[in-house]
């Protein structure tokens, strides 16, 4: 499998000395409920676990959460409650939105504050080693003391001066310095050190994190593409100085949700949260949606590429649950044709992960079944959507069953199905068409074929379910 690695900027083949791939994917700062841009990433790389598991690697998938930081501190005082009681609230309710999202939890996800023993320690030794300095309680990274720093993002000195956020500080030695520990200011949670109470900076959280879980060279990376500078530079510049080696092998970044060209965020005030649009849509249609586009470029925004996607995973599901509801009967036929799409799949995917050619592949899997279905080959039609689930759950498409039905038993509609099979037979097209209208007014779909009649539920549209 090769992936662009934004150090190199070239693809990259992904290359692990055992079975097990080594993955950190930053996670939320949580003072407030994720919006769907911040959903991007979690899908993308969710995806991407699933799908190198499914290929016989293990997954060792670490996100952090950031539970101490000052927009924690702002929206706490803004409430009236402490940084830990936002924290601890919004932890909650960032798992609910992962599951809501159908989103996997990690292997392990790590909070910031349970670590600060060892942010205090790994800062010791970068100020041991000369790679940092203390200045009236506060801890500074120096960016001259490391060599490589730029590399990652790939930005000269100037560009770095002028896009890094940070605030001017007359007491660091370079501009570009950034803070490996915050003096404590009154009101604000500290935690004691060598240099005085304190926090830890944002930056060391996710490297002492990634260290203690992962060890000190990691197989993969990933984020939005805006944490390339400064976070990421900084982590890469003290992870690297600490040790001499390698912090990570394949650095991934997705591009980010914008709004009409502008980049979607809750200080811009254009956002939409999660929860609100996987309401509207369901989690597949949001996923499906992402996998659609190419996950490294910016993705603008849409209610109706949502809607497209929503009506796109339904038409597969109409599929699967008519096939799969066939009687059994026959032997399959020819694999060859499916074989060859299942490459076709995995060379989408081993190649840069290519989600949106490896979704085309399984709607012609999708067509190839329908077409098998048309023409009778009820075997060819199953075997068509056993593939299509089979590849469809290495991205965590596709593996819902067909839905309870409300209130009428199978058995029922079965036997309606067959009364209007006879009032055809007996040429009463005016009664089978209402059995067949009146049960499509109850969600009921009917679709009549060489195989013979098959049912389908249709779910209701967003107008008919209201708000």
């Amino acid at each position: 499998m090769r992936l662009y690695n934004t150090l190199t900027r070239k693809l990259e083949e992904l290359v692990v000395h055992d079975t097990t791939v080594r993955m950190y994917v930053c996670g939320p700062t949580v003072y407030d409920l994720i919006h769907i841009g911040n959903a991007r990433p979690m899908i993308v790389f969710d995806a991407l676990r699933r799908y190198l598991e499914s290929r016989g690697y293990t997954v060792i998938y670490v996100q952090n959460v950031t539970d101490i930081e000052d927009k924690i501190i702002r929206r706490a005082q803004e409430e009236g409650r402490t940084p830990a009681a936002v924290a601890a609230h919004y932890t909650a309710e960032y798992f609910r939105d992962l599951a809501a999202l159908g989103v996997r939890e990690p292997t392990h996800a790590p909070r910031a504050t349970d670590y600060v023993p060892k942010m205090v320690a790994f800062i010791q030794g970068l100020v041991a080693s000369g790679h940092a300095y203390v200045v009236d309680g506060d801890v500074y990274f120096s960016v001259r003391s490391f060599p490589g720093y730029g590399k990652l993002s790939g930005r000269v000195r100037d560009e770095q001066e002028a896009g890094a956020r940070v605030e001017v500080d007359e007491r660091k030695r370079d501009p570009l310095d950034f803070a490996l520990w915050k003096k404590g200011k009154p009101g604000e949670p500290t935690w004691p050190s060598p240099w005085g109470e304190g926090r830890p900076g944002w930056h060391t959280e996710c490297v002492v994190m990634s260290r203690d879980l992962l060890g000190e060279t990691i197989d993969i990376h990933a984020g939005g593409s805006d944490l390339i500078f400064p976070h990421h530079e900084n982590e890469l510049a003290q992870a690297e100085a600490a040790t001499g080696k390698e912090f990570v092998r394949i650095w991934l970044h997705n591009g980010l949700l914008t709004v009409r060209g502008e980049r979607m965020g809750k200080s811009i005030g254009n956002f939409e949260y999660a929860r609100d649009v996987v309401g509207r849509y369901g989690s597949e249609a949001v996923r499906y949606f992402y996998l659609s586009r190419d996950w490294r470029k910016p993705l603008d925004f849409s209610h109706d590429g949502l809607a497209e996607a929503k009506r796109t995973v339904d038409r597969v599901y109409d599929f699967l649950w008519a096939a799969e509801a066939l009687p059994d009967g026959g032997a399959p036929g020819p694999t060859a044709e499916l074989d060859a799409l299942r490459r076709r799949f995995h060379d989408a995917l081993e190649e840069d992960f290519t989600t949106p050619a490896a979704l085309a592949v399984l709607q012609e899997i999708v067509g190839l079944g329908h077409r098998r279905q048309q023409g009778g080959d009820v075997a060819g039609a199953k075997a068509a959507a056993a593939v299509v689930r089979e590849l469809g759950a290495s991205l965590g498409l596709f593996q819902a069953g067909r839905p309870a039905t409300e209130g009428l038993a199978e058995d029922l509609i079965r036997l309606l199905i067959e009364l209007r099979a006879e009032l055809r037979t007996a040429k009463q097209f005016a009664l089978a068409d209402r059995v067949r209208d009146q049960l499509g007014e109850l969600g009921i779909e009917l679709r009549d074929g060489p195989e013979g009649t098959t049912w389908a539920i249709r779910p209701p549209s967003q107008e008919e379910a209201g708000p």
